[in-house]
């Protein structure tokens, strides 16, 4: 007969030295998942603070005891993103969904670093499945809308920046959206709409790429006076804002103001007076102020800082206000060779040869621009005029 004091005898199992490991054990992980907690909240406020360093840190003590944990990756995905290393950011984000898949903020993140990164299609493929969580956040539907007017899709760009606004009624990045939406498709006066509301509703401190978008869409519209008051209102807040500059001088250009319009294509060449662009424009506004000589020397300096057709082209028509029609006519000639297409290269030399009393060269030029067949009123009228010998 067995002993039972012996078989006692024979084990050293206490229960109550099983229940006291037992928790110590448990209090050991509680311990770490406590680290992990203080360590991921540290690291998100350093990341508010902007101290980008310090917050990775943190986040890389979490994945040396947890290598897969969600809020380190996404932080630091954060934090590369923050640093504007969209790729290594993509990396941690991928990461974190390959093991937490559908998680919100790594979905977020890693569209958002494909927009970054130009990667357009992608980004509204991330941004698609996190509306399947979430298919009421205007934030991430205002992306996608953004993402597809840069890709170009109209209509669905539409759709959702107007789903936002049903939403959202003068949500500010929807009216913005549908702003550059219309005026990329040129589109100006459904793009007006969304800018002047824009207006309207924070007239009093009104943002000045509002201003200048309104601005550039009477500019495009030609009703150039309206599209100075904006620009004049843009100048108020920054003397020195290119786009403002540009659009002043721009319309006062189209009407006829050149005087008015060098004043600012002036004061853009003080700030970077190496914008070949803006000297041809001084040039342009030189040429038909009549200050020929000023003219030659702005298309010059164009010129010096490479081939520029405009600048040549200015050059051009001074030797034809100057009668020097041979030599115009050599610069347009060589002009086409590069823009063969281009009309008023050929109602130029035409004109100069009309100018030499040579009607019948001129008439070849402009049906040498109707082989091409391409429609041109200007160029069919003159071409009449001279048949006809109104030329």
């Amino acid at each position: 007969m067995s002993d039972l004091s012996d078989l006692s005898n024979e084990s050293e199992f206490d229960p109550d030295d099983s229940f006291r490991d037992g928790t110590e054990e448990q209090t050991e992980e509680e311990k770490v998942l406590n680290e992990i907690s203080e360590l991921s909240k540290r690291g998100y406020q350093l990341l508010k603070e902007g101290l980008v360093d310090e917050a990775e840190e943190c986040f890389q003590q979490i994945i040396e005891k947890d290598d897969l944990n969600n809020y380190a990756l996404v932080g630091l995905g954060d934090a590369a993103r923050k640093k504007s290393d969209f790729r290594q950011a993509v990396v941690y984000y991928q990461k974190c969904l390959d093991n937490h898949s559908g998680n919100n903020y790594a979905l977020f993140g890693l569209a958002d670093c494909y927009k970054a990164l130009n990667k357009y299609n992608q980004a509204i493929r991330i941004w698609e499945e996190y509306l399947l969580h979430d298919d009421s956040n205007i934030t991430v539907l205002t992306r996608v809308a953004d993402a597809y007017r840069k890709v170009r899709d109209f209509k669905k760009s539409r759709e959702i920046y107007i789903r936002v606004l049903e939403m959202e009624a003068d949500n500010a990045y929807a009216l913005i959206g549908l702003g550059h939406l219309h005026y990329d498709f040129r589109e100006y006066r459904e793009a007006l709409k969304y800018w002047e509301r824009m207006y309207e509703i924070n007239h009093n401190n009104v943002d000045i790429r509002v201003l200048t978008s309104l601005g550039n869409c009477h500019r495009k519209l030609r009703t150039f006076e309206r599209g100075t008051f904006y620009f004049d209102r843009a100048l108020e807040l920054e003397p020195n804002n290119f786009y403002a500059l540009f659009g002043m001088a721009d319309c006062y250009r189209g009407m006829n103001a050149h005087a008015e319009s060098l004043e600012y294509w002036e004061k853009i060449l003080l700030k970077d007076p190496e914008n070949k662009v803006i000297l041809t424009r001084a040039g342009d506004a030189y040429r038909n102020l009549e200050n020929f000589d000023k003219a030659e020397d702005y298309y010059s300096k164009a010129l010096n800082i490479e081939f520029d057709v405009y600048a040549i082209l200015g050059l051009a028509l001074i030797n034809k206000l100057r009668g020097n029609y041979e030599n115009a006519i050599e610069s347009l000639r060589g002009l086409l060779r590069n823009d063969p297409k281009n009309h008023r290269l050929y109602t130029e030399i035409a004109e100069c040869y009309m100018l030499l009393g040579d009607k019948n060269r001129a008439v070849e030029v402009l049906v040498e621009f109707q082989k091409l067949g391409i429609r041109n009123t200007f160029v069919s009228n003159l071409l009449d005029r001279l048949r006809n010998g109104n030329g």
